[in-house]
């Protein structure tokens, strides 16, 4: 028959699976999580003083997110893990109770530090002066239906300094309570992948739209943009002449440099084609949307010009950006099939973009604003200059178009 201590325990750890399930439906932050879990299982009777809790993610560069409690820290800490295939975390991930336990299958991997060799596990002998008596490392693998990538499984552990260590009652609380939390951080670590994965590939306000319910097809806002559209010079010849190993990587250090001037000055890239970006701007006001746009155009002319020194000095080819500016009215929203959606712009202002930027190379120049650009670019329109009149194919006028003043170019 249960006592009356063990039924208020059992009671205390229902009270702290419920906590969980709600802290995991709202969305409290994982680090909160970890330590609201860790504090009141302390309170409940478990002696514990450290925990870490991780799981795999699906990020262009992170492997995993890493979080820590201790007992007498300020505040919980986390930390998002680099590939494994970097040197030094693969030779932690090598040698933690963690890869052990993947490696065999089972769930549960329990350390009596006094009575652990000293090198098995390089963390033990830092525990040891720690003055931490006891360690346990837990895996709650997910099925193959419930798996995102890598991410398939959780992986904690848990820590006492108590002379005794862990009770076997300890342990099985430990077993109860941690697969409830497990599924607690799956379940705020897929809406975080949810939001990478939806600004990665479909750009910052288009995922957020999108997550917000803006899937419904044809369902589009007539928006007033500034219009960024810009690709490689050469690309064709660079494409044919460098080797095939070399040429993913070289689009990527010119996106990357032409991307994050983008981002940094507030736009928001919808497309990448090929060597090619379309981008619009969207502040309050048209002039604020140009001047965004300029500012983006001269941060990415330096990052350029950086990154073609870096890449000449390893002898590597070297390029540079045609960019269209325009501003107008488009359709934002979903355009597609039933079965395949591309949140994007659309409308007569992205075709005009798009083959001002083309006119760049007869024109030669760079930068080609549109006359409409130039009109509401505000105070920014000072750094623009005239380049003549010119006709744009599909588009009835010729119109004129501008460039960067030369001490604006930052070349």
């Amino acid at each position: 028959m249960e006592t009356l201590g063990q039924a208020s325990r059992s009671g205390r750890l229902l009270e702290i699976a419920a906590w969980t399930t709600e802290a995991g439906l709202t969305g409290v932050a994982e680090h909160e999580l970890l330590r609201g879990f860790c504090e009141r299982a302390a309170s409940a009777g478990i002696p514990l003083a450290r925990a870490t809790f991780g799981i795999d993610t699906l990020h262009p560069e992170l492997e995993a997110r890493i979080f820590y409690w201790r007992r007498d820290g300020d505040r919980p800490i986390s930390t998002d893990f680099v590939p494994f295939d970097r040197a030094n975390v693969r030779d932690l991930w090598l040698k933690s109770p963690f890869y052990r336990l993947l490696q065999s299958g089972e769930k549960l991997l329990r350390l009596r530090i006094a009575e652990t060799p000293r090198g098995e596990f390089p963390f033990v002998d830092d525990y040891r002066e720690l003055g931490m008596t006891d360690y346990v490392a837990l895996v709650d693998r997910f099925g193959a239906a419930g798996s995102i990538g890598e991410m398939d499984c959780t992986i904690s552990s848990f820590a006492s300094d108590h002379p005794r260590g862990f009770a076997d009652i300890d342990l099985d609380a430990l077993g109860f309570l941690v697969p409830g939390l497990g599924l607690a951080m799956k379940s705020i670590a897929v809406s975080r992948i949810a939001e990478t994965l939806v600004e990665t590939y479909l750009g910052r306000d288009a995922g957020r739209r999108v997550l917000s319910g803006h899937i419904r097809r044809g369902v589009a806002d007539r928006i007033s943009a500034a219009l960024w559209f810009s690709d490689l010079r050469d690309f064709t010849r660079i494409a044919e002449t460098v080797p095939a190993e070399q040429l993913i990587p070289f689009l990527n250090d010119y996106a990357d440099a032409i991307i994050t001037a983008i981002d940094g000055a507030g736009g928001d890239v919808l497309k990448l084609v090929g060597d090619g970006i379309l981008a619009i701007f969207t502040q309050d006001e048209a002039a604020a949307s140009c001047a965004a746009a300029l500012a983006a155009a001269k941060d990415a002319r330096q990052r350029i010009a950086e990154l073609n020194r870096k890449r000449a000095a390893n002898g590597l080819s070297v390029t540079d950006f045609y960019l269209g500016l325009h501003v107008g009215e488009v359709f934002y929203g979903n355009i597609g099939s039933i079965a395949r959606l591309d949140f994007t712009v659309v409308g007569l202002a992205v075709n005009e973009v798009s083959r001002i930027a083309a006119l760049c190379r007869s024109v030669d120049q760079l930068v080609l604003a549109s006359t409409a650009f130039a009109e509401q670019a505000g105070a920014a329109r000072s750094e623009l200059v005239s380049v003549g009149r010119y006709a744009l194919r599909g588009v009835s006028r010729p119109q004129e178009l501008f460039t960067l003043e030369p001490r604006e170019k930052g070349l």
